[in-house]
């Protein structure tokens, strides 16, 4: 059953703690089986204190949206624009028992909605078989694989996904 009560609030800058706290919640449920509990800790630690969050938005250009159902925040959406309506999805991330409802279906069309993307790219964990599956049924395909140093003797082992708006 797909729950339509779900909408989009654009995070403010004196809301980007809430992003943190959520993040913390999402990985330690989902990260540790795939990419180990001490690349989780570097990777909060790194991509969302206070500092890394507001030089996202600020410099990088995200865009944070809350993803909210009955009133409640049940997760959060990144999006940075490109060029020629090309977007990237940098974060998506949904508390795990709000999953396999549906929810993350309806936020992608409410993304699209907002964003109206000609072109949608993301990098997803290879390992990360539960979000492969559900990026597939959305229509996105792998475009190319990406492994990206982060430090501390870690890597993002991704592929690259791509989604593009059908023609009509």
């Amino acid at each position: 059953m797909q729950d339509s009560s779900i909408l989009l609030k654009a995070v403010s800058l004196n809301e980007i703690e809430k992003i943190a706290e959520l993040a913390k919640v999402i990985w330690a449920k989902h990260y540790p089986e795939i990419i180990g509990q001490a690349q989780v800790d570097y990777m909060l630690q790194n991509m969302y204190n206070h500092e890394s969050l507001l030089q996202q938005i600020n410099e990088k250009g995200q865009q944070f949206y809350f993803i909210i159902s009955n009133k409640e925040i049940i997760g959060f959406i990144s999006v940075t624009k490109e060029k020629n309506d090309t977007w990237m999805l940098n974060k998506f991330y949904v508390l795990e028992e709000k999953t396999g409802k549906g929810t993350g279906t309806i936020v992608l069309e409410e993304i699209k909605k907002t964003i109206q993307p000609k072109k949608i790219h993301l990098t997803v964990n290879r390992k990360n078989y539960k979000s492969i599956n559900f990026y597939f049924k959305n229509n996105f395909k792998i475009d190319s694989l990406i492994e990206i140093n982060i430090g501390n003797g870690f890597v993002m082992d991704d592929f690259v996904m791509v989604w593009h708006k059908a023609s009509s």
